[in-house]
């Protein structure tokens, strides 16, 4: 499937809100995305009659970006470029209408992806969204619509963030760092641990002397709360460190969870089990965690940038 499926890209758009993205933060596999697609001829076809589905090459970054007024926070920005754009491509061509949006997809990495999608009725519940901001409470429906990673990517450290330690070099238990007023799960968490266990060790900031990126090579497991949001970049950068991910999350479809099997490289723990996290980790046996960890290696290529494995 994967030789013969093919993707029609709408060019109508400018740059820079359609056909480009951020590619250096939060948010980074909207650029990254757009930039790989439409250079990348193993997918992309230039005969839209050929093509099974149709992409919509617009940023909800970028629209922000550029023309969203934070003192006047006038969100309808969003309605009016995109049920613009969609209003646009509709008239020309005539795929959309002849399917009412299924066999369209839009992405977004964006904490308000699922909110710009509002403003179109096809878009919201009949097209594909690939959305980091996979939450079932905001009407995120796994039976047409992808969880893609959150990943923060560091251009320069594409050499350094993978790889790590050994499980019998590993001499922390658990680490955290990230901010503690992040949604209403972190604060919780961080009750019952910031300072309380030297065994694991979370901070809102990581002091001068500590490095976070070495902190999750040396850790057995890495804490990944959601925040505002249920995507956490964390989940990737512990996958990149070989570190065990410890997922607490309400609502959240993980990533690739159609093909991949979580439990078998990841720990999950409810909210309400917050305060027993350390019973539940050293409640993991030996044997466990080294299948955990291997499985987790197996796993780095896949989240791999450079095998631009999210197409």
């Amino acid at each position: 499937m994967e030789k013969l499926f093919k993707v029609y890209i709408y060019e109508e758009g400018e740059q820079p809100l359609f056909h480009i993205g951020p590619a250096t933060n939060i948010y980074s596999i909207e650029g990254l995305f757009l930039n790989s697609i439409e250079n990348d001829s193993k997918f992309r076809i230039y005969d839209p009659d050929q093509a099974h589905v149709y992409f919509l090459p617009f940023s909800v970054v970028m629209i922000l970006d550029k023309l969203f007024d934070p003192v006047i926070r006038d969100k309808a920005v969003l309605e009016r470029v995109i049920g613009d754009y969609v209003h646009i491509v509709s008239s020309r061509y005539p795929y959309w209408n002849r399917s009412l949006g299924s066999d369209h997809f839009m992405l977004s990495c964006h904490d308000w992806g699922p909110r710009a999608t509002w403003y179109v009725h096809s878009l919201y519940f009949t097209s594909i969204r690939l959305l980091c901001n996979a939450n079932t409470s905001e009407y995120f429906n796994p039976r047409k619509d992808a969880s893609i990673p959150e990943i923060n990517f560091y251009p320069s450290e594409t050499t350094t963030i993978t790889g790590g330690l050994p499980p019998s070099n590993r001499t922390t238990l658990a680490f955290f760092a990230g901010g503690q007023f992040h949604g209403k799960i972190r604060p919780l968490f961080f009750q019952h641990w910031k300072d309380k266990d030297e065994d694991i060790r979370v901070y809102e900031r990581v002091p001068n002397n500590v490095s976070y990126l070495e902190m999750m090579k040396t850790s057995r497991f890495c804490i990944c709360p959601s925040g505002f949001e249920v995507a956490s970049p964390r989940i990737v950068e512990a996958i990149y460190a070989e570190c065990v991910p410890v997922l607490i999350s309400e609502n959240y479809v993980l990533p690739f969870s159609d093909v991949l099997n979580w439990d078998a490289f990841s720990v999950r723990v409810s909210v309400s089990d917050i305060p027993n996290l350390k019973r539940v980790l050293l409640g993991i046996s030996q044997d466990k965690y080294k299948s955990l960890q291997k499985n987790v290696k197996k796993l780095t290529w896949i989240f791999s940038l450079r095998n631009r494995i999210f197409l």
